[in-house]
């Protein structure tokens, strides 16, 4: 038997896709820095069903990271960057020992890693 628990969470940010004009010029405008709600989902295995990890607190941690390391002050909005939801996913992923993780624009469109 495999046991997982999963979080999901949300903040709105901004990201661009700098490449986007070469690569899919019908799409060339996302090159441009623009907004989304990014939504994220995580799985972790857990070894039994007390819960070796709180998914509270893991939830709050991956919460903390995001602010941590792209939240801007002045924006009040997180800063990706160039970063894909692909980018994204797979840094969460390893920072926090996942199965997968999924990150969502605007509930619409997903990019999705496992580990």
């Amino acid at each position: 038997m495999k046991t997982y628990v999963i979080v999901r969470l949300q903040v709105d940010g901004i990201h661009n896709f700098p490449a986007a004009p070469d690569l899919f010029p019908e799409v060339g405008f996302l090159s441009h820095p623009h907004r989304h709600m990014f939504h994220f989902e995580a799985s972790c295995k857990v070894t039994h069903t007390e819960r070796d990890k709180e998914f509270i607190m893991l939830k709050r941690d991956i919460l903390n990271y995001l602010n941590e390391h792209y939240y801007n002050e002045v924006t009040r909005t997180h800063e990706f960057g160039s970063r894909s939801c692909e980018a994204l996913a797979t840094e969460l992923l390893q920072q926090f020992d996942c199965e997968y993780v999924e990150v969502w624009e605007d509930l619409e469109n997903c990019g999705r890693v496992e580990a």
